[in-house]
């Protein structure tokens, strides 16, 4: 039950946040370009959105920070593993935990180097440029999406070492789309069935 919650959150929290940012984008290049049109000048020059690409940027980095986390999880990180797989099974599976504790344990050190900053710069009143929010807050993302990935990498490895099988994306597929109409008629009785 709580990991299905925490897959669901960190899904909602990246859509989210690209989902805010991309508007926000789209919404201060609007504005930009009205100011230029003669009759709109009065109205839009007084509009005030110069904090829109810090907050992007910022929106932009935690989405990063928790993507790598769900990329972890569902496999969709790039690897390269043409001299894994000439391995043999015994020793391969040596490697991949091996390689999976590894990023497991980078990714904790750099969550402790950044709750390690995160406590040295929360008594201090740094803010934001623009938007003068606390600097603690905005950094706050490099430890809690790093140990997020790397409580994914131990997962994965937990996974990984009772069935053998690894997180794989296979971008031929589409979610929700079937390959044949004798697929899409078993998907329909199996949706009814419910």
């Amino acid at each position: 039950m709580f990991l299905r919650i925490l897959d669901r959150l960190e899904e909602i929290i990246i859509a989210s946040l690209i989902a805010a940012a991309t508007l926000l984008i789209f919404v201060a290049v609007v504005q930009r370009y009205l100011i230029g049109v003669p009759l709109l000048y009065p109205i839009f020059y007084h509009i005030n959105i110069t904090w829109a690409q810090e907050l992007c940027i910022y929106m932009f980095v935690w989405m990063a920070k928790f993507g790598a986390a769900y990329g972890v999880r569902t496999g969709i990180h790039v690897g390269v593993d043409v001299i894994v797989n000439m391995l043999q099974p015994k020793i391969q599976k040596k490697v991949i935990l091996f390689g999976l504790f590894s990023g497991a344990f980078f990714t904790f050190v750099v969550g402790t180097m950044g709750a390690k900053f995160i406590i040295e710069l929360y008594p201090s009143d740094q803010v934001s440029p623009d938007l003068e929010w606390p600097r603690w807050i905005i950094f706050l993302c490099v430890p809690l999406g790093s140990y997020l990935m790397c409580f994914r990498f131990l997962q994965v490895a937990w996974t990984f070492a009772r069935t053998g099988e690894l997180p794989h994306h296979d971008p031929g597929k589409v979610e929700g789309v079937v390959e044949s109409p004798a697929a899409a008629k078993d998907l329909m009785v199996k949706e009814l069935g419910r």
